[in-house]
């Protein structure tokens, strides 16, 4: 992973980390389960900017690597884990 990218994500996960804590708190302190399903969507939302800041960074570095390279083999692999990612990401 490029560093800028790799600042940025550990910076998210970081915030993320703070939010589940902070939903923690929520359930222990009985707070009202709307507010704690709102939380759960505000921590999956980001976690999926997360993903798709590795994804992006993924394809910036690796698979453009791998089509430099000119070798189809690496590019295949690397097209195959993009859509087995991706096709895990739908479900």
């Amino acid at each position: 992973m490029r560093k800028e990218a790799k600042t940025s994500v550990l910076k998210r996960l970081g915030r993320i980390e703070g939010q589940v804590r902070g939903l923690a708190r929520m359930v222990e302190d009985d707070r009202y389960c709307i507010d704690v399903v709102t939380q759960l969507s505000a921590v999956r939302a980001a976690l999926r900017r997360v993903e798709e800041e590795v994804l992006r960074d993924h394809i910036a570095h690796c698979v453009e690597h791998a089509i430099a390279s000119g070798n189809k083999a690496d590019q295949r692999r690397k097209v195959a884990e993009l859509m087995d990612v991706l096709e895990r990401a739908e479900r």
